[in-house]
């Protein structure tokens, strides 16, 4: 399996470090507003990520992390805490903020299908753990402390800036300014920050503060997966500062390498522009399900694009979207009347090869949209086909696993259809029977207003629900 890797710039074959179980951390959310769809195609990619690794037989341990204190509105370490600001918006404390604003991300994931991350920490639950790794930072040299909080020494780490290309050298040349006298230079971020009007604060032995934003992740990837960890993912808007800042004080901390791949997500595009409030381009995922779009077309609508090419947003991929998944259904429903014992000989070597045209698209850095063309290349071929009993449960089962990874497919729901629906598809095909088409027309009818099609087939009629 072939990853693209941002630190080396390159495709690598990946294992795991262990050689059995992959370790991954995800960057979550900052919890102080809803979710918007560009945090989740970084979310439902991570989780495509871990279900394929899945899908290969490996174990895997999911970090997640939720940021509720020391995220500044600068992304750096100015401006105030975003906790801080949400709550002082909405007049309440900024804990009550962050688990109302939690919980909403909870409903997103779920309604989006995302496997729950094996570990959600919180960074108010970790501060100990922080406090460590900084004092350790402070006793080898690699920070010190100032007026305003405790600053790392960029300068002593001279691989900064490898992962962004930022380099070290051109970080310092081109501050023409220096923005905080306290800092010996001009890159140095902050690990713990001194603010006596800060509401949330800890004691430490380096004086009563909070945390930066950086150190969080860094602390709570290794708690949870040690040292050295397999996968890191993020948006392509976190390579710097957040990320860069996470390699330089964990690897000074431990004298290890901290994570072995990088993986990063482009941005998002809204009908062709940056998303913005301001534009009136801006969804969260519940903007999305209140105009009656169900989480899986929206799960589907910012998969099917590869993570590496910048996805642009319409609400047409969403009914796009749709769309595609009713034709995999569709497909999937029709193989369940398949009426032929003998297998189509024709038909073998393509099911042979759709599972290889899967697994090679899907090997290759995750190319999901690639994985998606083959599926549908087969549909085209198999619906002019005659798939036997036995045909038709493989593709079935092919399929189904194949939506393992996917996560959009409903087909059992499909299936469900009640009693009285079912009698009237009866008294329609006896009207057809009979060429009393009007009696049939109008049934048909009565079947699209309770929300149901049916299909005529040459196996007989077919019903299902209109999505």
């Amino acid at each position: 399996m072939l990853l693209y890797n941002t630190l080396s710039r390159r495709k690598e074959e990946f294992s795991p470090l262990d050689g059995k179980t992959v370790r991954m951390y995800s960057c979550g959310l900052t919890v102080y507003n809803h979710a918007h769809i560009g945090n989740f195609r970084s979310f439902i990619f991570s989780d495509i990520l871990r279900r394929y690794f899945e899908y290969k037989n490996y174990p895997v341990i999911q970090v997640m992390n939720i940021t509720d204190v020391g995220h500044m509105t600068t992304d750096a370490d100015e401006g105030e805490d975003k906790l801080e600001v949400a709550a002082k918006k909405e007049k309440l404390d900024p804990f009550a903020i962050a688990r109302y604003y939690e919980k909403s991300f909870f409903e997103d994931v779920d309604a989006l299908r995302l496997k729950r991350a094996h570990y959600y920490p919180r960074a108010t639950e970790h501060i100990p753990e922080m406090i460590e790794l900084i004092q350790k930072l402070l006793d080898k040299g690699y920070a010190y402390s100032a007026p305003d909080g405790i600053y790392f020494d960029v300068t002593k780490f001279p691989r900064y800036g490898r992962l962004s290309g930022n380099t070290l050298d051109n970080l310092l040349a081109g501050a023409r300014i220096e923005v905080n006298p306290n800092k010996r230079n001009p890159a140095d971020f902050a690990l713990w920050k001194f603010d006596p009007k800060h509401i949330m604060q800890w004691d430490a032995p380096f004086g009563r503060g909070f945390p930066g934003w950086h150190i969080e992740c860094s602390a709570m990837g290794m708690k949870y997966l040690g040292e050295t960890f397999d996968i890191h993912t993020g948006g392509e808007d976190l390579i710097f500062p957040h990320h860069e800042c996470e390699i330089a004080q964990a690897e000074c901390a431990t004298g290890k390498p901290f994570v072995r791949f990088w993986l990063h997500i482009r941005f998002l595009l809204v009908d062709g522009k940056k998303m913005s409030k301001s534009l009136g381009n801006f969804y969260t995922v519940k903007d999305i399900l209140t105009r009656g779009y169900q989480g899986r077309c929206l799960r589907y609508a910012l998969a099917s694009t590869h993570y590496r090419q910048p996805l642009n947003f319409t609400l047409d991929s969403l009914d796009a979207a749709k769309n595609a998944i009713e034709r995999i259904e569709t497909f999937l429903l029709s193989l369940e009347s398949a009426p032929c014992i003998n297998d189509d000989p024709e038909l073998e070597p393509k099911i042979l090869k759709l599972k290889t045209d899967f697994e090679t698209a899907m090997d290759d850095d995750l190319n999901i949209s690639e994985a998606l063309a083959a599926l549908f290349d087969f549909i085209r071929t198999a619906n002019k086909a005659r798939p036997s009993q036995s045909q038709a449960q493989r593709i079935s089962a092919l399929i189904h696993g194949f939506d393992s990874v996917f996560g959009i497919l409903d087909v059992e729901h499909q299936k469900e259809i009640p009693e009285e629906i079912l009698l009237l598809v009866r008294k329609r095909e006896d009207a057809r029977r009979v060429k009393d088409y009007v009696e049939a027309d109008r049934i048909r009818n009565e079947l699209l207003k309770q929300g149901f099609i049916v299909e005529d087939t040459p196996y007989g009629p077919r019903c299902r629900r209109v999505r």
